[in-house]
């Protein structure tokens, strides 16, 4: 089953996230322990900006989930310590997901039964306008762009 599952995924396109936005916010995650305080975060830095500029208040519930599903990711698929970073222009939010694995590449899962498991990228996709990764010398960045509707 598992050389099928692995023939049904594929990689996540490589290619960098917008640049010239300014930071909201960055958090370490050491472990999946402190994952409700760090959601609990993005959700407040987004709802402050979101109030000011009166985009749709669900835009914050969006990108906490997305910082849940990918940090989530960066710590069971990576190497700890997740590093995320939240960002916008004003017209969009982009998250950044880093982990100290250069050696593996994101993948989206392929078909499978509910609780398999391997879903985080299928949701993030779903989820956010946009969707990469990309490696510097020491880490790996996934990132999702988030614009207000």
């Amino acid at each position: 089953m598992a050389d099928r599952r692995a023939t049904l995924d594929h990689a996540l396109p490589s290619s960098r996230p917008p640049r010239g936005l300014r930071r909201l916010g960055r958090w370490r995650l050491d472990d999946l322990s402190g994952l409700t305080g760090l959601r609990h975060a993005v959700h407040d830095a987004v709802a402050a900006h979101v109030e000011r500029s009166r985009a749709p208040r669900r835009t914050a519930d969006q990108v906490a989930l997305l910082v849940s599903e990918l940090a989530t990711n960066a710590l069971r698929h990576g190497r700890a310590p997740a590093e995320i970073e939240l960002r916008t222009d004003g017209t969009v939010f982009v998250l950044d997901v880093a982990d100290h694995d250069t050696a593996t590449r994101p993948v989206v899962a392929g078909s499978r039964a509910p609780g398999d498991g391997g879903f985080g990228l299928m949701i993030a996709r779903r989820l956010a306008d946009d969707v990469g990764w990309y490696a510097t010398r020491t880490t790996k960045h996934v990132w999702a762009v988030v614009a207000p509707r």
